[in-house]
């Protein structure tokens, strides 16, 4: 659980009493290389934490095609926060990359959480600022960047994932075909 105290402490400051009732309203899970823990056509029910391992979020698209739209690894969130906070069906789903160790909070225990912890508050609304920040840039990354300047930046950027995740999944990540991406990076090996 350190992992987690220590994510929390860069967002605010609470006591290891404070902390152990913080801890207690979520569960923790160990899931399984490839294991879902959402599906398309659900109600989004939890939001994770990753504690150890990495899990994706996709769709699946028109041609059924799997886009991979985020990923999560070590102290990094993933829902489809809109559908959580609505309690509603997504359009998502997420699977774990790698066996992954993970803290899995429901939407009652994050209301009874909030309540209870009002500080929690000002921790989510950090971590949502900073991931929409990370999301507009993103966004403008796909518009400005050229497929092989985006892939360069990504792997410059986040060279954990280059040897961490199947480069099928990059290639879903980055809207090119596995094929593409293996061009790029033969292209830029020569």
């Amino acid at each position: 659980m350190e992992t987690f105290k220590a994510h929390l402490d860069k967002f605010i400051t609470i006591t290891d009493e404070e902390f152990a009732s913080i801890i207690s309203f979520f569960q923790i899970l160990k899931v399984k290389k490839k294991e879902n823990l959402m599906l398309e056509g659900d109600v989004c029910k939890f939001k994770y934490f990753v504690l150890e391992g990495c899990l994706r979020k996709f769709f699946i698209n028109e041609k059924g095609v799997e886009q991979t739209t985020e990923f999560a690894i070590e102290k990094w969130w993933m829902s489809d926060t809109f559908a959580f906070e609505k309690q509603m069906k997504t359009n998502f789903n997420i699977q774990s990359v790698e066996n992954s160790r993970i803290l899995a909070i429901d939407f009652q225990s994050q209301e009874l959480l909030l309540e209870k912890h009002p500080i929690m508050e000002r921790y989510f609304r950090m971590v949502y600022q900073t991931a929409y920040a990370a999301a507009e840039k993103r966004i403008r990354y796909i518009y400005e960047m050229t497929k092989e300047e985006y892939y360069v930046h990504f792997s410059t950027l986040y060279p954990w994932f280059i040897q961490r995740i199947p480069q099928y999944l990059i290639a879903s990540f980055l809207g090119f075909t596995p094929e593409y991406l293996s061009e790029i990076r033969a292209k830029l090996r020569s």
